[in-house]
Parts: structure tokens; C-alpha cells; sequence
């Protein structure tokens, strides 16, 4: 594929479009995985080294189809959604595809959710089916689950009627005892689509559109709840396919995935990237593990690598990184955080990845909008983003104005292309104010737009941390500390941090005759919101800097905890 970049200057400002001679891909996820499937029938689809479990390209469709054929069975329609709360599972990829099979959308759940965000998730999305596993670390979901749902222990399969999820009727659970309630074994589920004819799935094939909505993942807004964005099979086929072609990607590579499914990263830089162009997934275990990481590159001798930074930094500090042989490794992605200088390099010598490549995106953007090319110097890949990807327009414009700004100057990120999300799910104003009338996204992004049409990310108008590649929204966990009737006021903001990036660090203000300690709040998160949003910091204030006007200064309050606490800057360049 040969890429021309489209540039233009006006007036001093500056513009830019990376077009292509190959169009974009106008087919469902079903209808290239079948043809994926039989190009490539006996090439391995997939593997997941705990278990050497192992799948050509004709068996996973295969076991996909059986699994959309069971969804049917359940009363799965086009647009039903079906949520996914689990780990890295083969089982995760099957139910990905076997959704998009037959046009149901997939709510990806963060595995480290508990209650009050399962609840909030599934009831916004209005998810009609769930899969789940039993157990993860300290998290037992079915626990939680009834917990939500206190009447599945006491509904059949497939009959639940819970009065706070009112749509959820079908529970499936990956693994377990055997002796869950309310719930299909996968035995059980597997089993179901035996009653559904081959016609009727064609059918229902041939009902569904590329511009259909097929998933909806949830990325938090800077006030309120998390939002889910609707992304359509056009929206993440054709971006997993032009970061794959980035990477120089074929059915000879194997990509090693240790980032997890449920965010983008794993479903559509990793899964998509690797399915579009017929190469093999090898799954290193449910959650990242360093040591399994590099073991699963040399036993499947992988030519790509996925991560985030620390991820990267972790197993290059392994005792006995040296023992491992990764001189399979060609490629791959680092993403999702600030990248050191020193570790890009640690990266391209010592882990034999010269191609690696740094991609920078967002959720509603499906996810990435630029990305590095594989022979990008060593400048470029620690100082900027890279320019557009192929069919995607960018521009930089003033806050405050929206007029494009000159070349090299500060201003917010915009994207337009066919990667920009349909909205949010069931929020239109919420969509209104990120997409305006002309299709450009606004990503809440600084940038700097480099003469060579490179992006550097400067900074974010978004009041956003990135904690280890995740995303953490302070709005959502300063609601949820509203619940706590002991807090009047809490102010969540950002601090540096070595290993992740950035911390968590909350100004709390209490009830007047109200007491507590660190321990005490820190306990009253634990097991309601997910372990990274949980503050690591936490101070009793009796009030906030502010302005004359009342507004907060939280670059003010950020300040004075940096120096407080003895932390550094970071100035390294962000991905995302």
C-alpha cells in the first residue's frame, strides 16, 4: 500500500489529510472474518499459552458461529446489546466476533469495575445479555453480581427479572463450579444454537450493514458518568486494518497480546489488526504478567508486541530478561502513556523491535488517529505522535476561537474521518459537544502540528490523568465520593508519578463535625470503584485555592502536592 500525505497551508495555518490509493474496507466484521477465515483456514488464529489452547482461522470461525448461533437461540437480535465482564479468554475473542457475526453490540466491561460501575454500565447500556467469568484475583464476580442482582440466585437461565436491571434476562458464565444459579454453563449456552438452521443465521446476515453500531466501550467524560461510545463495524475494521498495515503487519506475523480486550488497545489494535490481515493472536494469560510475557514471545516465536510503557519497563527489569531469546520480535505498538527516551531505546536494541511504533488516539476515535511509520527515527517516536493515519484528517485550532492556528503553534486536537465514533450511546448532547456540525471530533488534546506533519501532545484541556494507560476521569470518582456522608467537597486531581505516570491524589473537605483518616476513605472505595481509581494520596482541607469568581485552581492545588509530597514533573511526550 503507498500513502500520499495531503497537506495545507493557509494563510499561515496549517492542515492536514494522509490519503491512500486503497480505499477503505465497506464490509461487516462477519463478512471479513469469513473471508479471513477462508484465505487462511489452516493458519493459527489464535493462541492462549496457559492453557496451549489453540485455534486455526476455520476453527475459531467456526466456534464464533456456533456462539452467534446460541446468542440467536437466547432471543439475540440486530442491536440487542451483549456485555463481556472477563479477563483475556479466548472465549472473550469468540464472543467479539460471534457477536458481529450477527449484528449484536458488544459492551465491553472493565474487568476491575465493581459494584456501583457494573451497575451504572449495564443499566445505561441497557445490556440485554451479560457473559462473565466466576472469578478473578481478590474479584469474585459472580459475587458482585448478585450483589447487583440479588434476584438471578433465584431465576432460571435466561429468565431473570431483576428489578434494578430490568432489560438483563440472560446471564452466561465462562468456567465455574457448575453450581452458580440463574445462570448458562457454557455447555449449556454452546449447546443452545443446535435449535438455530443455518438459513436463519445467513438471514440474519444478510441483514446487517458496515455502518451498523457494533460496540460500545465506555470512556468517562470530565464531568458526570462514563459515556459509551458507539462505534460501528466500519468505525474499528478499517482502523484495526490500517494500524496493522503501519506495522507492515501479514499472515506470517504473531503478535503477542498482553494489553487487555476490553479496552481498544487489546480489541482493535491488537485483535483486528492481527484478523484483517490473517496473523496469529497469542494470548500470554488473563492480565499481564512480565515474565509471561517474554516466555510466550520466545516459546511462539512473536514478531510483534503490544503495551504500554510500564508494561515494556517491567519486562525489561526482569533478573533474567537476558535469558530470554526475542529475536523474533520485529514490531509492534507502545501506547497509552508517557514514553521514555531511554526505554525506546532499551526497546529497539535489547528487545530486537526496530519497527516498534507509537500510535495516539482515544476511544471515540476508535481508537487511533495518528501513529508513527515503522522505520519513524528515534526523534520522532519520543517526541511526537507520528502524523495521521491513512484516510484521517487533522487539525489544531484555537480553544478559544476554533480557528485553525498558525503551524507550530498550541491549540486543541480535531479529528475528522471514518474513524470518529456514531455518539454516545443515548446522549446526544453529550455527542453534540464533541462532534460538531462539520464531523470534526474535538478530543480535549493540546497539540503542536511539527512542519513534517508529526503531532506532539503538549498537553489536555480534558481535566484527564493517565494512570498506567488508563484513563481516570476525576469527575467520576469525586461523584462517587459525594456518596460518602461525610465528605462536602472533594477535588480529584493528578500528581507525577515514576512508575505509572501520573497518581491519584484528592483534596478532601468534610461535614463540619465530621472526622476520618486515609485508611478510612480508602476503605470506602475499595471494592466500589476499580483499584486504579482509588487515591493514593488523599488530604483534609478546610478549603480550596479558588478565583475571585469561586472556580477551583486545581494547577494551583496540583502545585502544592507536587512539592508537598516530593514528587518530580514529568515532561515526557504522551500516547494514547
Amino acid at each position: 500500500m503507498s500513502t500520499e500525505r495531503y497537506s495545507m497551508h493557509r494563510g499561515g495555518r496549517s492542515y492536514i489529510f494522509v490519503g491512500s490509493d486503497e480505499p477503505l474496507i465497506g464490509e461487516t466484521i462477519g463478512v471479513m472474518f469469513e473471508r479471513i477465515a477462508r484465505t487462511y483456514p489452516d493458519h493459527e488464529a489464535l493462541v492462549f499459552v496457559p492453557r496451549d489452547e489453540r485455534y486455526t482461522y476455520a476453527q475459531l470461525y467456526k466456534v464464533s458461529k456456533k456462539a452467534a448461533k446460541s446468542l440467536m437461540a437466547l432471543g439475540v437480535k440486530k442491536g440487542d446489546r451483549v456485555a463481556i465482564w472477563a479477563t483475556n479468554h479466548p472465549e472473550w475473542v469468540i464472543a467479539q466476533f460471534a457477536t458481529a457475526l450477527i449484528g449484536a453490540v458488544l459492551v465491553t466491561v472493565n474487568p476491575a469495575y465493581r459494584t456501583h460501575e457494573l451497575e451504572y454500565g449495564l443499566k445505561d447500556a441497557e445490556v440485554q445479555s451479560l457473559i462473565l467469568i466466576p472469578t478473578f484475583k481478590s474479584s469474585n464476580y459472580v459475587e458482585m453480581l448478585n450483589e447487583v442482582v440479588p434476584e438471578l440466585a433465584t431465576s432460571e437461565p435466561g429468565k431473570l427479572d431483576s428489578k434494578t436491571l430490568p432489560l438483563l434476562k440472560n446471564v452466561i458464565l465462562i468456567g465455574g463450579t457448575g453450581e452458580e444459579l440463574g445462570m448458562f454453563s457454557p455447555d449449556q449456552f454452546m449447546a443452545l444454537g443446535t435449535s438455530v438452521d443455518d438459513d436463519d443465521f445467513e438471514k440474519r446476515r444478510r441483514e446487517l450493514d458496515f455502518d451498523d453500531i457494533i460496540n460500545v466501550q465506555y470512556t468517562s467524560g470530565t464531568t458526570g458518568m462514563p459515556k459509551g461510545a458507539s462505534l460501528t463495524h466500519y468505525n474499528i475494521l478499517n482502523n484495526g486494518y490500517h494500524v496493522g498495515e503501519t506495522m507492515r503487519f501479514s499472515h506470517r506475523d504473531r503478535l503477542c497480546i498482553p494489553v487487555p480486550f476490553y479496552h481498544c488497545f487489546g480489541m482493535v489494535l491488537s485483535n483486528l489488526a492481527c484478523v484483517t490481515h490473517g496473523a496469529t493472536m497469542v494470548v500470554p494469560g488473563e492480565y499481564f504478567e512480565p515474565e509471561k510475557v517474554l516466555e510466550a514471545v520466545e516459546k511462539e516465536r512473536c514478531t510483534a508486541l503490544h503495551g504500554v510503557p510500564t508494561m515494556f519497563i517491567a519486562e525489561l527489569a526482569l533478573p533474567n530478561f537476558s535469558d530470554y531469546d526475542l529475536g523474533s520480535l520485529r514490531t509492534g505498538i507502545m501506547a497509552g502513556a508517557p514514553c521514555p527516551v531511554e526505554v525506546m531505546k532499551r526497546v529497539n536494541d535489547e528487545m530486537n523491535m526496530k519497527e516498534v511504533t507509537i500510535a495516539y488516539g482515544q476511544t471515540e476515535t476508535s481508537p487511533v488517529i495518528t501513529q508513527t511509520p515503522y522505520n519513524g527515527s528515534l526523534e520522532m517516536r519520543t517526541t511526537t505522535v507520528g502524523p495521521p493515519i491513512p484516510h484521517t484528517e487533522v487539525k489544531i485550532i484555537s480553544p478559544e476561537t476554533g480557528l485553525i492556528v498558525p503551524l507550530g503553534e498550541q491549540g486543541e486536537l480535531c479529528c475528522r474521518g471514518y474513524q470518529v465514533m456514531r455518539g454516545y450511546y443515548n446522549k446526544p448532547e453529550a455527542t453534540a459537544e464533541t462532534i460538531d456540525e462539520a464531523g470534526w471530533i474535538h478530543t480535549g488534546d493540546l497539540a503542536v502540528m511539527k512542519e513534517e506533519g508529526t503531532f506532539k501532545i503538549t498537553g489536555r484541556i480534558k481535566n484527564m490523568i493517565i494512570r498506567g494507560g488508563e484513563n481516570v476521569y476525576p469527575r467520576e470518582i469525586e461523584e462517587f465520593l459525594f456518596t460518602n456522608t461525610k465528605i462536602q467537597d472533594a477535588q480529584v486531581l493528578g500528581v507525577p508519578d515514576k512508575k505509572y505516570g501520573e497518581e491519584i491524589c484528592v483534596w478532601i473537605k468534610l461535614n463540619e463535625g465530621e472526622s476520618s483518616t486515609e485508611e478510612e476513605i480508602k476503605a470506602f472505595c475499595k471494592g466500589k470503584i476499580a483499584h486504579y481509581k482509588i487515591p493514593k494520596y488523599i488530604k483534609f482541607v478546610d478549603e480550596f485555592p479558588m478565583t475571585v469568581t469561586g472556580k477551583i485552581q486545581k494547577f494551583k492545588m496540583r502545585d502544592i502536592a507536587i512539592k508537598e509530597l516530593g514528587l518530580e514533573e514529568d515532561d515526557r511526550v504522551e500516547t494514547a
